[in-house]
């Protein structure tokens, strides 16, 4: 028997060299105990703030670091301790995660990058070598925040949606699980969260026609346990999955019932949960932070009736099963793609002299929500901004908001103009939570925008590429008068709001000249931390919002800090670049922003640092010489409905460009119709990111597009100096 059991391993251990398999254990990082201590007791606290092991520091997500070394009396001695430049010119989303002297972060196209936190010598990489072409599906650029760590792995979730654990030690990959179909418009841009030894994800889409869902795999070994649909099936029909229930009893009657073209049956819903998944050992729930539907009109969508549920709601589940166990809607009926998927925090607040365990947010749509986190109830809902165009506020005896009638633009079908547009009062930039100051810190924003039914018949039809959001993308473009741009550039700006949930009011706040500026993260030295969208790196009292330190880091900063010790000195992590939906949709109205370098480059500061960035290249101005002009003004206005409705959103408004993508004015292919027609149309750029709209576009509707930039680039040659400026 034992030479037979010894035949069998041996025919196993064959098998496995051949085929190319791993064994399970194979796995370095889980033997290291500075690795291995990375579990749910230490997530419970972030530990003691030697370590920065988890984006949110801990399971609380509040960003806040106990760490004293660097304070509000020596900040100002803040320098560069080293940097690494990045490889991918895109938008860099991720918080640095340090572990025992290793830092990791992931860039563009879901890659993943370790370094040694002190010296920043590179260890290893990780590339996922996703499909580029997919890049179509991410509405908002092909970003990534961050990496779990869990018991000597590191999970991360990729563009094309598979859910990777790697080894903490070595970057190899242990196992993948892809948790969308390929086919799918979804991708996935958040990172994972781990409870009780389950890796939890959600995904993004719902612009394009993505149903939302989160769905929980073990640890060990990539297999599912439980899967959560945030919006009833499409057909009617079970899902068997952990939300089939609720959504049969709770949601299914909050959407219309008589089918009708476009309708949330054809879309699937939206609904999307791509940022917080956030967990409360305290009272064991895992709270979901839920997207917009799709279409984003209501009237669409579903026919103007219903509140649809789980769009824009927090839903609270067990995390061991899936369960459904409460849910508040933030935005009942949304139709301004109001998500609800911005970051939660969870606190212990005094209310009339009891602890009361709550969650704080701070959504797109310019209110910051209070809940009891024990049952869902709202106990307040205050603007953290100011001209909330939508609601005058919520009658928190039934949670609901008090709605202005007027921005309900799929009944009047009138031009709405909103405040906050669907860029938000807050988007996904992480706020944090001081509880020594019972402080919030969020990075907010006045972006305004316009809202009106669809009117040109391409926008009226689902399409299987680009954005479906059954309103007139048009609204998006910017006219061509100078007085009007200069407006809309001075109006639309950046804050950051030091909110104090006890009184419903900011303690104080600091204004920036543009929008887009970078999560926060505080520490117990009585200082926050934030990067801005022009170039600087800062520290503010955390009391007060006193200036404290100011650094020139050459390109904007998106993301939130880190911060840890190694060797007894503490270091403070960030990362710069350009990218995000702002610099993508904004065009001219993006001011200052479109003068910004694009520098990807995660740098890191300590205390007396004396690193020093290498200087900016010398770039010469532009000298616009566009090609001839070519086509009817019929065909150049076909060429701007068809490029509003398949190319603004990444490449902008009126195809200014900002420096994240190519500004197609400039490029040399609009003067070629034959290479042109060869990316847009035949893909051949796919490898690069460029798909093929062959599937929605004939050749004709390709070249009409040429057309129309062709006339924008004659445009500029006359008026971009002008319009360039930022008027601030």
């Amino acid at each position: 028997m034992r030479s037979a059991h010894l035949g069998l391993a041996l025919a196993v251990m064959a098998l496995l060299a051949t085929t190319g398999c791993k064994l399970v254990d194979n796995n370095p990082g889980a033997k290291d105990p500075a690795f291995a201590k990375i579990d749910g007791e230490f997530l419970k606290t972030g530990g003691d703030g030697d370590d920065w092991a988890f984006p949110g520091q801990s399971y609380g997500e509040a960003r806040h670091s106990p760490l004293t070394k660097i304070n509000d009396k020596n900040v100002s001695e803040l320098g560069i301790a080293w940097f690494a430049d990045m490889p991918d010119a895109r938008g860099h989303e991720s918080t640095p995660v340090e572990v025992d002297g290793r830092l990791f972060v992931t860039g563009p196209w879901s890659k993943v990058f370790a370094f040694e936190a002190k010296t920043g010598k590179p260890l290893w990489q990780f590339d996922p070598e996703v499909d580029k072409s997919r890049g179509v599906k991410a509405c908002c650029d092909v970003v990534n925040r961050g990496v779990a760590v869990w018991k000597g792995k590191i999970f991360v979730g990729t563009i094309d949606g598979r859910l990777i654990a790697l080894d903490a030690k070595t970057g190899e990959e242990i196992w993948s699980a892809q948790t969308l179909d390929p086919k799918s418009n979804g991708i996935i841009t958040g990172f994972p969260r781990v409870v009780k030894d389950l890796v939890i994800i959600g995904n993004g889409g719902a612009e394009f026609g993505a149903r939302g869902y989160v769905t929980a795999y073990h640890a060990d070994t990539g297999k599912q346990a439980w899967r959560f649909y945030t919006v009833p099936n499409p057909k009617g029909e079970p899902d068997n999955a952990a939300s089939d229930k609720v959504l049969k009893e709770r949601a299914y009657d909050t959407w219309s019932k008589e089918p009708k073209k476009g309708d949330w049956r054809e879309s699937g819903g939206g609904g999307t949960v791509w940022d917080a998944i956030v967990y409360d050992h305290e009272l064991d729930q895992l709270y979901l932070g839920v997207g917009n539907g799709n279409p984003w009109n209501h009237g669409i969508r579903s026919n103007g009736e219903g509140d649809n549920l789980f769009l824009s709601s927090i839903v609270a589940l067990k995390p061991e099963t899936g369960e459904y166990l409460w849910h508040y809607q933030e935005t009942p009926g949304e139709t301004w793609d109001y998500t609800a998927t911005q970051p939660i925090i969870l606190a212990t607040e005094k209310r009339e002299g009891k602890d009361v365990k709550v969650l704080y947010h701070a959504p797109k749509n310019g209110f910051f929500f209070t809940l009891d986190r024990s049952n869902g109830k709202l106990l307040a809902a205050d603007p953290f901004i100011k001209g909330i165009t939508w609601s005058t506020g919520y009658d928190l005896a039934s949670g609901r908001p008090i709605e202005n009638p007027a921005s309900r633009y799929e009944k009047t079908g009138q031009l709405y103009l909103a405040n906050p547009s669907a860029l938000g009062a807050h988007n996904w930039h992480p706020m944090s939570y001081n509880p020594a100051t019972g402080l919030v810190y969020i990075p907010a924003q006045q972006i305004g925008g316009a809202y009106l039914p669809p009117a040109a018949p391409n926008e009226q039809e689902r399409k299987s590429m680009g954005f479906n959001t059954g309103g007139a993308l048009a609204t998006a473009d910017l006219p061509d008068d100078l007085n009007m741009v200069k407006a809309i550039q001075a109006a639309t700006t950046g804050q950051l709001v030091a909110f104090d949930p006890k009184t419903g009011k900011a303690k104080w706040t600091v204004d920036y000249a543009a929008p887009w500026n970078g999560g926060t993260m505080t520490t117990a030295g009585n200082l926050v931390f934030q990067g801005d969208s022009l170039g600087k790196f800062n520290a503010y009292a955390a009391d007060n919002g006193k200036l404290l330190y100011s650094l020139d880091v050459q390109s904007g900063v998106l993301t939130g800090a880190s911060t840890y010790l190694v060797d007894g000195e503490q270091y403070v992590a960030f990362m710069t670049s350009k990218g995000g939906a702002f610099p993508l949709v904004s065009g001219y109205a993006s001011g200052k922003h479109q003068e910004l370098p694009n520098i990807p480059r995660l740098i890191v500061l300590k205390i007396g640092g004396k690193g020093a960035l290498p200087p900016l290249p010398k770039t010469e101005p532009w000298v616009w010489n566009p090609p001839a002009l070519i086509g009817s003004p019929e065909i150049i206005a076909a060429g701007t409905s068809n490029y509003q409705r398949y190319c603004l959103v990444c490449h902008g408004p009126g195809a200014v460009g900002t420096g994240v993508l190519p500004d197609l004015r400039k490029s040399g292919t609009i003067a070629d119709a034959a290479m042109f027609k060869g990316i847009v149309h035949d893909g051949t750029l796919a490898p690069n990111g460029m798909a093929s709209f062959k599937p929605v576009m004939t050749a004709e509707e390709v070249e009409s597009i040429r057309a129309y930039l062709i006339s924008r680039a004659h445009f500029a040659k006359a008026n971009d100096d002008q319009y360039r400026a930022s008027g601030k």
